[in-house]
């Protein structure tokens, strides 16, 4: 019921800056509890960023000050702007949705994207 695709990875330099963009499609009239989390080679898949249906947003630690999520409820979609990367900033980036609303009903489904690479080399 909802089909979720990240987009805007690509290589950068350490300091750059990338913005991804995750839309979500399918059949609801709202999505709750969307975030972005990233899984570097050999490591166990994070949580990057949250934001939530009232724009409350939480960012973990490790890119507090650099990134910054955002969300247009009008289109379904929901961005990451990254910048001053860094070289652990390496990983596969996943959009996720937690909930839909179908009706009056919020639906949990914790659904992902297949990821966009995000790499930070020198």
């Amino acid at each position: 019921q909802v089909r979720v695709v990240e987009s805007g990875g690509g290589s950068v330099q350490p300091g750059g800056s990338l913005k991804l963009s995750c839309a979500a499609s399918g059949s609801f009239s709202s999505l709750l509890a969307l975030g972005w989390h990233r899984q570097a080679p050999g490591k166990q898949r994070e949580a990057v960023a949250t934001i939530s249906e009232d724009g409350d947003y939480w960012h973990a630690e490790s890119v507090k000050g650099r990134f910054a999520i955002s969300a247009d409820k009008r289109r379904n979609m929901v961005f990451l702007e990254m910048n001053n990367l860094q070289l652990g900033d390496t990983a596969v980036y996943y959009c996720n949705v937690g909930y839909i609303r179908t009706g009056t009903t919020w639906r949990h489904r914790d659904a992902w994207g297949p990821g966009t690479q995000v790499t930070v080399s020198s």
